[in-house]
C-alpha cells in the first residue's frame, strides 16, 4: 500500500501509530519507535533529544524520551511495553535528523517487546490519518485532503435475497 498524505503530512503505511503522534515499526518481537512527521513539524527545529538507556524497561504510556525544540520540550511516550535494546545515538550529535527524516534515520529507540499483542491497541495508518485530518481541522481550521486507497472488497456473486433462507446460516433469536 502506498504511503498516505494528510494535507502536508506523511503517514507511512508500514507502521502503527498512537494518538500522541509516535510511530512504531514492528518486526518480530522488536519495534523501532519515533515521532511522526506531524509531531516533528509542530515541534519545529529539534535541538536536543534525551534518549533512553539501553536495558531500560518501559510500560506502554511511560515517557521513553524527551525531544527539545526551539519551541518546547515534549515527551515521547512508549507506545508498547518492553526493554530498550538500542538507542539512536546519532541523535546526540544530530538531533535535527528527526526533522530531516522522522520515519527513517530519525528513529529514537529500538525496543524488545514484552507483549507483542499490545500492537492490537495501536492505530492503523488509516485510523491515524483520519485522526490527523480531524486534528488539523480543529486546531488550524484547515480542511485537508485525505487520500486513502479503498481496500479491495470482493464482489458479491448473488444478493442475499436470492439465496434460500436455509443457506443464510443464521436463526432469528428472541432477545
Amino acid at each position: 500500500m502506498e504511503d498516505l498524505v494528510v494535507g502536508k503530512y506523511l503517514v507511512k503505511t508500514d507502521r502503527y501509530y498512537t494518538k500522541d503522534h509516535e510511530w512504531v515499526l514492528v518486526k518480530g518481537n522488536r519495534a523501532w519507535v519515533g515521532i511522526t512527521d506531524y509531531a516533528q513539524r509542530e515541534l519545529g527545529d529539534i535541538v536536543y533529544v534525551d534518549l533512553p538507556s539501553v536495558g531500560e524497561e518501559f510500560e506502554s504510556g511511560d515517557t521513553i524520551a524527551n525531544v527539545e525544540s526551539v519551541k518546547s520540550v515534549s515527551p515521547v511516550y512508549a507506545p508498547l511495553s518492553g526493554r530498550v535494546v538500542e538507542a539512536n545515538e546519532v541523535l546526540n550529535d544530530e538531533p535535527a535528523m528527526i526533522n530531516e527524516s522522522p520515519y527513517e534515520d530519525g528513529w529514537i529507540a529500538l525496543i524488545e517487546l514484552a507483549d507483542v499483542s499490545e500492537v492490537e491497541d495501536l492505530l492503523s495508518p488509516k485510523e491515524y490519518a483520519e485522526i490527523l485530518a480531524e486534528l488539523i481541522l480543529e486546531e488550524k481550521g484547515e480542511r485537508v485532503s485525505l487520500q486513502i486507497p479503498e481496500e479491495e472488497i470482493p464482489a458479491v456473486e448473488e444478493p442475499l435475497e436470492a439465496l434460500p433462507e436455509e443457506e443464510l446460516r443464521y436463526e432469528e433469536k428472541e432477545r
